[in-house]
């Protein structure tokens, strides 16, 4: 039985740039809105923006109760305007927030095909490194063999 040739470190070599040379960078382009939309949930999300709502809202709570009537420009108790800018942020952030997640989430599945890609590569590699040893293994046998054999005759 003659051992089989297992593929050689060129042809492995080939693999690997032709796994690379499919995966492309401009899937992972981002629009401005995209961009901008990203920027947003990363930034949104943070201590710092709820630091400046809460300021915002006690800078404006305060102001309508304890300013001189004719300053106040949403009286209390009203606080209508206030609710209605609060509701209008809320209106824009949500979806900002969920198209930056949506993006991320693309470019997080890109990444996961690429790692997909590179694992099934390195496995081609290893199977290539054992079938390596196996005909080497094969190899010493046959010699082995030819040289008890010749030994004995």
């Amino acid at each position: 039985m003659e051992p089989t040739k297992p593929l050689s470190i060129q042809e492995c070599i080939n693999k690997r740039k032709e796994i690379l040379r499919t995966t492309t960078k401009s899937h992972l382009k981002k629009s401005m809105l995209d961009r901008i939309a990203v920027w947003i949930t990363n930034h949104v999300g943070t201590m710092g923006f709820f630091m400046l709502i809460f300021l915002w809202t006690v800078i404006w709570l305060t102001w309508n109760m304890f300013a001189p009537k004719g300053a106040r420009f949403d009286p209390y108790p009203a606080f209508v305007l206030w609710l209605f800018i609060s509701n209008m942020i809320q209106l824009f952030l949500l979806p900002l927030i969920m198209i930056g997640q949506n993006v991320q989430s693309i470019r997080a599945d890109l990444r996961d095909e690429e790692d997909l890609k590179i694992n099934l590569q390195a496995e081609l590699e290893i199977e290539t490194i054992l079938s390596h040893l196996e005909y080497q293994n094969q190899m010493i046998i046959s010699i082995t063999k030819r040289l008890e054999d010749k030994a004995n005759s």
